[in-house]
């Protein structure tokens, strides 16, 4: 029986299944296109779409455990509610389920409504996973990467409320962790839920700040304007994305997000190592660039 990973050519779900393969688990990569990433060996490709329900049946079969990532679409919800049912039909009872922080604060922001609600699923049927709540990904900086090298100008309007940025990698670590712990159970494990932060709480000045002292030179903080965010992100990709990352950073501005006071300490039991910094990442990617 294997671990079926779903969104396996992705930043994160990439780095699980190769971590799962370095622990010598059985895995299945679900992929849309074949083909598009060398995985390691003895990992299984295999074609499908959430929403293509017989390449999903084929998908899950001879599957114990799964991991359910849903990437920010506008058919997200269906993507998640398809595939949790699908896994009940397939009698799988061994679920790792990324969400998001806070979804049940962002209600007007379509991807963590979407979230939400295949939350609400889970719990309502008592369905055995971990539900896994990551923060804003300091991957994310990467998009405005040149910007801040090139301007001096740290654009992403994240306020002044708080936010606990964590790396992608620790998230991939911690869901690979879960994702055994269940896998290797001798029967499936009662629900439970991690919120996945980081160790600080950066606002927009604290991390300018950061890349201000990387950089040897300053970085300001680009203000709260989440209009001509939208702006530029619709300059490049599709409106209505750059719209629902305009309605969080509403909600990042109103709410931040924030951990509970035991969220680093358990997460760091989990991976016996401290947590990524957002110091280590930007000083990683200034090196790398």
């Amino acid at each position: 029986m294997s671990i079926l990973v779903t969104g396996a050519n992705g930043t994160i779900g990439s780095l699980i299944v190769q971590r799962l393969a370095d622990a010598g688990a059985e895995v299945k990569a679900l992929v849309r296109q074949q083909g598009k990433r060398s995985f390691p060996a003895g990992v299984t490709e295999v074609v499908g779409d959430l929403t293509d329900v017989p390449s999903m049946r084929a998908a899950l079969s001879s599957v114990r455990t799964l991991f359910l990532l849903n990437a920010v679409t506008p058919d997200e919800l269906t993507q998640g509610l398809i595939a949790l049912n699908l896994a009940r039909e397939a009698g799988i009872e061994r679920i790792v389920y990324l969400s998001v922080i806070h979804a049940d604060k962002y209600t007007n922001v379509p991807h963590f409504t979407s979230k939400h609600t295949v939350e609400r699923m889970i719990e309502s049927l008592d369905i055995p996973a971990t539900i896994l709540r990551p923060a804003y990904f300091m991957q994310n900086e990467q998009m405005v990467q040149q910007v801040i090298q090139n301007h001096g100008v740290y654009p992403m309007p994240i306020g002044s409320a708080g936010v606990a940025m964590v790396d992608t990698r620790d998230i991939a670590d911690v869901a690979v962790a879960e994702l055994l712990r269940r896998d290797r159970a001798p029967a499936p494990l009662a629900r439970t839920t991690l919120e996945l932060v980081g160790t600080d709480a950066l606002t927009g000045a604290s991390a300018a700040q950061i890349w201000s002292s990387a950089l040897g030179r300053e970085v300001t903080y680009g203000g709260d304007d989440v209009a001509a965010f939208e702006a530029q992100m619709a300059s490049w990709g599709p409106a209505w994305l750059a719209y629902d990352m305009r309605l969080m950073m509403g909600g990042i501005q109103k709410f931040g997000m924030h951990g509970a006071q035991d969220a680093v300490d358990r997460l760091q039991a989990i991976l016996g190592r401290p947590l990524r910094t957002y110091a280590e990442f930007v000083a990683e990617a200034i090196s790398a660039a």
